[in-house]
């Protein structure tokens, strides 16, 4: 039997945000065809905050023909600026020339972005599947079944469905799931003539009582984001349940004696302020199980700190594809796709980490040293030395052997 009928026909993927359509988009390229299923009943193109799009993750929106759509809608990100919580540069990451490292969009848009590039290509889409149960008994064989009464069949299941993945809790029971790290994130958006407008640069502060990043637009549009200590384990829903009043009064307590613009910026909100909780991911020893495979966050989520989630997960999204049109077995493609994968992503993630706990200094001792070497630590991250991240490229007409 030639080999190449035994690829698999139909895709059944979890999940509508970043990874989801992208693999769809890419499995499509590869003869292969998928179903996108939503939990959300519609979609929403103003949820969430913002992201940074770093240069790896466009590349692999530029090899699906969408890369300019978010040159068009983002901002192009050269300089991260570091400052202290007393107004001294501590140093800049980036250039302020030549390529930049990536671009800030609006996490609504990106999602728009991809899945109206997947509807155009004819890739189905359905909403309200908030998925019950998966059946892997059969061989090359899996069936969904979805809290709505409805179910599908596929050759192998894809989940995309995030951090607080349902499908690997489903297939994966006993893997260790994701950790609150006491940490919470909040921002949005705003209008504003005098917070200055730096072309290519991000401003990131260490505030006396907290870290804030904000960029301001040519339109005058300022993004904005914080983060905070917050105890216990909140959920998403839980901090979006306190009321809006109460964090106007929290974020504002929290930056008034900070160097402006801060207080300025807090000040100046009039939008609703987008709360969530931070979570790492420990490292899962499978990312596979029988003819369902985990992607994006839903196996590797990293922190904010590096702005690499949305790339990573654009970058699973090519290589499962690849290893799915040229290694006939499911199973052993998502073995090729784990190998790949690891040791990239695990790297990233630990740089993410060593951001952060730089972020989090709050005593006069810490923010000294902190203050003290971070000079030393930027030099280190400067263009060259963050080229194996930035500039990680995969070649889609490249075939895998093994």
């Amino acid at each position: 039997m030639d080999k190449t009928s035994q690829r698999p026909k139909k895709a059944l993927i979890i999940g509508c945000g970043i990874a989801g359509p992208a693999t769809a988009l890419f499995l499509k390229r590869g003869g292969i065809d998928s179903v996108i299923y939503e939990a959300d009943k519609q979609t929403d193109d103003y949820a969430g905050l913002f992201l940074n799009l770093a240069r790896n993750g466009l590349q692999v929106l530029d090899e699906l023909g969408i890369g300019d759509q978010v040159r068009r809608e983002g901002y192009a990100l050269h300089t991260m600026k570091m400052v202290s919580g007393k107004g001294k540069l501590l140093g800049n990451v980036g250039q302020s020339s030549g390529e930049p490292q990536g671009y800030t969009i609006k996490r609504g848009l990106l999602h728009k972005i991809l899945r109206d590039e997947a509807l155009r290509q004819g890739i189905a889409i359905e909403y309200g599947k908030k998925l019950k149960d998966i059946e892997t008994n059969e061989p090359h064989l899996v069936k969904v079944s979805f809290e709505d009464g409805t179910s599908a069949t596929g050759d192998l299941l894809i989940g995309c469905d995030g951090i607080q993945s349902r499908v690997r809790r489903m297939v994966m029971p006993t893997a260790p799931g994701p950790a609150y790290t006491g940490l919470i994130t909040f921002g949005g958006f705003l209008r504003s003539h005098t917070i200055p407008y730096e072309p290519g640069i991000q401003t990131m502060v260490f505030g006396k009582r907290a870290f804030f990043g904000y960029l301001a637009r040519e339109s005058k549009e300022v993004y904005w984001f914080g983060n905070m200590d917050y105890p216990g384990e909140p959920t998403r829903k839980e901090l979006q349940g306190i009321p809006q009043a109460e964090w106007y009064k929290t974020i504002n307590t929290l930056y008034a004696n900070d160097i402006a613009p801060l207080p300025e910026i807090v000040r100046s909100m009039k939008e609703e302020i987008g709360v969530y909780p931070i979570y790492d991911m420990p490292s899962l020893p499978e990312w596979h199980v029988k003819s369902v495979v985990l992607v994006g966050d839903a196996v590797h989520a990293t922190s904010p700190n590096a702005g690499q989630g949305a790339s990573l997960a654009l970058e699973d999204a090519a290589v499962l594809a690849k290893c799915l049109r040229d290694i006939p077995d499911i199973e052993r493609a998502f073995r090729e796709f784990q190998e790949l994968r690891r040791e990239r992503v695990e790297r990233i993630v630990q740089y993410s980490r060593s951001i952060g706990r730089r972020k989090h200094a709050t005593s006069p001792v810490q923010v000294f040293f902190r203050d003290l070497m971070m000079p030393l630590f930027l030099k280190s991250a400067s263009k060259d030395a963050q080229r194996w991240m930035y500039d990680y490229q995969i070649k889609w007409n490249e075939r895998i052997s093994i």
